[in-house]
């Protein structure tokens, strides 16, 4: 009898444990993926955490960042990984901190340098492992010689090599003055030469080629929208799977808003609804080319600007408190969570789950391995990330992120690049401390602590009350931020670590036409400047 009942047991056994199998085969099936995806990066420029209406009840100018937040999956505590642009987008692409990759504080127009050339990119890893790469947009990790983003992974580029407020345009937008006129002796002859300026006009590139100089700067948004359509639409024809880096001009100054400001927001409401449009029809063009075969990801590239008053963007709950207290902003340039919490969405019909919120602590940082174990490609050896591959996080599989996270002064207080804040759980542990221009002109003194701040962000997201240090929290969670900290500094420096070049020449200024005193021309009038060659023109004009 037991011998009887014995092969009907085994064999519903068998089934079950089938059944099982094929159940956690359908729950697992969006954690593997089996063939190369297309990816698009959106970095925006000084956005907000508040900016985002997905985020914050307040704001109504983003419907298709909002439609896509409720398509994928909405990460409310993710940071850029420094306050300010140049090292943000080096960290992007590379993975590393700026105490490792070299980029601490911004490029000039000027600089000779950039992101170091033994720092290996994403697009070069992408590239590398059959991936059509394209840049449109702000580059700002250097422009001269081998900097340029043609020699650095890209096939292909669009865009300003810089912010756009580091030159002269005929339509400047608001928070940026008119280019003054050169100086002439009598105001007829000065009428007479009103394309005349004293200060470098901002160029506009197509790959190593000035397509325009200078910018025309209200029709800037529509072009990037236009030639990222097309790098899609080139990179489907191919066959390849591509790589897409899209930064954004938005939200950074100048804002030119399309239309006349509605009531409400002004001029920074208009602006920010054409950033929303424009991501929007970026979407809709990836979807029309295969929808479900492309990964887009959304983030900021550090906090608003706050001396830009009214034409900076919304912190959301992340306001700094005790450092407003004491005066200065605290949002781009400091390492309160104004100045690196940024919004971050990302959207993969049938991989990543629509409708989800995810609180793990993730940062930009991230991009660069979670991408690279996508395309099924390897890390460049030799050297440490500070990013992680989170795509268990992206595909719902988890929702554990980073257990430290460091965040380098970004030029209110402190040495630049210097790691003096970092993130432990919910804990927020500063060394230094300091406030940038806040919109009333004021600034933060820096102040060093020791022992450090302490903020529980879990009940004080504000950052208003630090934890007393008598207190029987303080006192338990010291000694693990301590060990935190010296691990990572011990990491830092047993790693290779890159030294950027920061030296400036006016030689190294992008310039379509050196006969003229501000480099002006357009269209097919262009200069093309070869990236391998150091062109220098010593007698340009300034």
């Amino acid at each position: 009898m037991c011998g009887t009942m014995g092969t009907p047991s085994l064999s519903l056994s068998l089934w079950a444990v089938l059944g099982l199998a094929l159940v956690l085969v359908g729950l697992w099936a969006p954690c593997v993926v089996s063939m190369q995806p297309n990816f698009i990066v959106i970095l925006a420029d000084d956005v907000g955490w508040g900016d985002l209406g997905a985020n914050w009840a307040e704001t109504k100018e983003t419907p298709h960042l909002d439609q896509l937040a409720a398509e994928g999956t909405r990460f409310v505590d993710f940071h850029s990984a420094a306050s300010t642009c140049s090292p943000s987008r080096a960290s992007l692409l590379t993975g590393r901190l700026g105490v490792r990759n070299g980029v601490t504080h911004n490029f000039a127009i000027t600089s000779l340098g950039g992101l170091p050339l033994n720092e290996t990119t994403l697009a070069e890893v992408l590239r590398e492992a059959g991936y059509s790469t394209g840049a449109i947009g702000k580059w700002h990790l250097g422009h001269h010689g081998r900097h340029h983003p043609n020699s650095r992974g890209f096939d292909y580029y669009f865009g300003i090599p810089y912010s756009h407020d580091m030159g002269c345009t005929d339509t400047p937008g608001y928070n940026l003055p008119p280019c003054p006129p050169c100086p002439r002796h009598g105001t007829a002859a000065r009428e007479a030469r009103k394309d005349c300026y004293t200060e470098v006009a901002l160029p506009l590139f197509e790959n190593v080629t000035i397509v325009q100089q200078p910018v025309e700067l209200g029709s800037l948004a529509m072009r990037y929208a236009d030639e990222a359509s097309r790098f899609i639409q080139r990179a489907s024809d191919s066959g390849r799977p591509y790589f897409l880096y899209l930064a954004l001009a938005h939200m950074h100054v100048p804002l030119t808003p399309p239309l006349p400001p509605a009531p409400g927001r002004g001029i920074y409401g208009a602006s920010l609804r054409e950033m929303d449009a424009l991501v929007g029809r970026i979407k809709e063009v990836a979807d029309s080319h295969g929808k479900g075969n492309t990964l887009l990801w959304f983030a900021g590239d550090n906090g608003p600007w706050a001396q830009k008053c009214e034409l900076a963007g919304r912190l959301g709950p992340f306001v700094g408190a005790w450092q407003r207290q004491r005066g200065g902003s605290s949002a781009k340039q400091t390492t309160w969570e104004g100045g690196h919490r940024v919004p971050a969405l990302v959207y993969w019909p049938g991989r990543v789950p629509a409708r989800r919120t995810s609180h793990a602590l993730l940062s930009v940082l991230d991009i660069f391995p979670t991408l690279v174990a996508l395309a099924g490609a390897a890390l460049p050896p030799n050297r440490r990330f500070d990013g992680l591959d989170v795509s268990p996080v992206l595909f719902g599989c988890s929702d554990v992120g980073h257990k430290v996270l460091l965040h380098p002064n970004s030029g209110a207080a402190g040495k630049v690049g210097k790691i003096e804040a970092l993130r432990l759980a919910q804990y927020k542990a500063f060394y230094t401390t300091g406030g940038a221009m806040a919109c009333d002109g004021s600034t933060g003194p820096a102040v060093q602590h020791q022992p450090p701040l302490i903020f529980n962000l879990d009940r004080d997201i504000q950052e208003q009350e630090p934890l007393d240090v008598a207190s029987r929290e303080y006192q338990a969670v010291l000694p693990a931020i301590s060990r935190a900290y010296a691990q990572a500094l011990q990491d830092i420096a047993a790693d290779n670590v890159s030294v950027a070049d920061y030296s400036q020449d006016p030689a190294a200024i992008p310039c379509c036409n050196v006969q003229h005193v501000g480099c002006r021309c357009r269209g097919a009038h262009g200069a093309t400047l070869d990236p391998r060659v150091e062109k220098r023109t010593p007698w340009l004009c300034l």
